[in-house]
């Protein structure tokens, strides 16, 4: 049987692996390299032959991963600016017509790839009878970095350069994916972290508008965005870093990859947060063109009416990042304030704490300053824009869906709790894959949740509702507050956590990370 793709740009050749055929390192766009660096992407120029589409394409360049907790998420040594390809795993090049699911990867933005082996995507594919296709994307300052203003329109990047690959490569399946066995009028976006956080700056995206028709962003939404002020700044830190004035814009094309990442790693990542840079001075930009304002509000504003959300985060997510902050450890009650004031207003701060502390201690949870911390954290940063995303969508009279992954990771014995990351090898089916069970635990249990998660996921990429036999019934996120909790037993429940919900209410969150 053939194992060739007729695609608008030429003729690509996968390779069968049992009941699928798989395309690895299709590009979607041109090499963004030379004149083409911090320039939007362009359409791949078409080729002559069939191409080999038997390896996955390079990375984009980062920076070794922080927290070496799961190999699974090792990206590998093959890096490139010529980074811009996808991949795609299919059960049949027929008519099937069959659902589409675009994974867009995490990583705070200076992370990930497509090809890493957590999101491998033979078993959603044969699960559900969809295509599954990963990309890559731009990344840190090759991806987010807003030039315009610094070079005076000399580099006219609007810091949205790595969004705008996630769309060229929308358009590539929209174009192409139907060869493949897929439908183009039922694709699916999904991704975790900085991908959910994509995905929420794509909702409100003029030119994504009609690429997708269903979204699942797990662990971010609408509320991460640069503004344009703070998107300067970090374009100037990075000019001073490499001791360049604002108009060599030579100079400045000419820096290598390396130099780029060294300049990376010296500013603020996450727990280390530089006070006017943030905790991610490379992300999606506020510019007034590609993204016009925060996502939220255009989505209030009626940007993803008619598209069905999937939307939620996990119990305890700060607690994967508070593994890499020993500082987190030893808060005393006043620098707890001074840590939430740098992004909340002192008075909201104390009052969320003092929230917190009577809502846990109802329920016997810990309250100490690093508790507190872990949670108010996790809510401020993932689970409130998340239901902010839920309640907009159901206000524009859009079905949202609503989960809370509270599963807890036997790692670290087990300190990480149902921590940032945990839901994603029980997404694709891979809890198995090498060093997997340490992070996500492992016995029937596990494996039944893995195929809950997998069901309900596949079913909204089907339908645009997550029900399925083995949950029952998931009912839309409304005023209920319906909430499908994902863990050790699954099950609905009306507005869980409710009292720390509430406490973010009237407190402005989006584009403060």
């Amino acid at each position: 049987m053939s194992t060739v793709v007729h695609t608008a740009q030429g003729q690509v050749e996968g390779v069968r692996e049992g009941e699928l055929v798989v395309f690895k390192g299709i590009p979607y766009a041109e090499p963004p390299i030379g004149e083409r660096r911090w320039l939007p992407p362009e359409s791949t120029q078409p080729w002559q032959g069939v191409r080999p589409a038997r390896q996955f394409g390079p990375a984009a360049h980062q920076n070794p991963i922080p927290l070496d907790i799961l190999p699974a998420f090792t990206v590998g040594d093959s890096m490139s600016e010529d980074c811009l390809s996808l991949n795609v795993w299919t059960p049949g090049l027929d008519d099937a017509a069959r659902p589409v699911l675009v994974w867009i990867h995490g990583g705070a933005f200076v992370l990930g790839s497509g090809a890493q082996s957590l999101y491998e995507g033979s078993v959603l594919a044969r699960r559900g009878d969809v295509v599954i296709v990963t990309i890559n994307y731009r990344l840190g300052p090759l991806g987010f970095m807003n030039l315009d203003a610094l070079t005076d329109g000399r580099i006219p990047a609007t810091g949205n350069e790595g969004l705008l690959d996630q769309v060229a490569a929308l358009r590539w399946v929209r174009e192409n994916i139907a060869g493949f066995g897929g439908n183009p009028e039922n694709v699916t976006i999904f991704g975790e972290s900085a991908g959910g956080m994509s995905i929420g700056c794509l909702l409100g995206l003029p030119e994504a508008r009609g690429l997708f028709h269903k979204a699942i962003p797990q662990s971010g939404a609408c509320g991460t965005s640069n503004s344009a002020e703070r998107a300067l700044r970090a374009a100037e830190r990075v000019l001073a870093e490499l001791g360049l004035a604002r108009r060599d814009t030579d100079a400045l094309r000419a820096a290598t990859p390396a130099q780029l990442l060294e300049v990376q790693a010296r500013m603020a990542l996450l727990g280390q947060a530089d006070p006017e840079l943030g905790g991610m001075p490379f992300q999606p930009c506020v510019d007034g063109r590609v993204l016009p304002r925060i996502p939220i509000d255009s989505v209030r504003a009626g940007s993803a009416a008619g598209i069905p959300v999937l939307v939620g985060s996990t119990l305890e997510e700060w607690k994967l990042f508070g593994a890499a902050d020993p500082s987190i450890f030893s808060l005393g009650e006043e620098e707890l304030v001074t840590r939430l004031s740098e992004n909340l207003e002192e008075t909201d701060a104390r009052r969320i704490i003092r929230c917190y502390r009577e809502a846990r201690t109802s329920r016997n949870d810990p309250v100490t300053p690093t508790e507190l911390m872990l949670a108010i954290e996790t809510d401020r940063i993932f689970r409130v824009p998340a239901l902010q995303l839920a309640e907009a969508q159901h206000a524009n009279r859009t079905p949202a869906y609503n989960y809370l992954y509270t599963w807890k990771s036997p790692s670290m014995g087990g300190m990480l709790g149902a921590c940032h990351a945990i839901e994603l090898g029980f997404v694709f089916g891979t809890i198995d894959s090498a060093g997997a069970r340490e992070f996500s635990g492992a016995g029937p249990a596990a494996d039944a949740l893995e195929r809950n998660t997998q069901d309900a996921w596949l079913a909204f990429a089907r339908t645009g509702d997550p029900s399925h036999e083995t949950l029952g019934k998931w009912p839309a996120y409304g005023e209920a507050r319906h909430t499908m909790l994902l863990g050790e037993s699954c099950g609905v429940e009306e507005a869980p956590f409710e009292a720390e919900r509430a406490s973010w209410d009237g407190v402005e969150t989006a584009g403060r990370l």
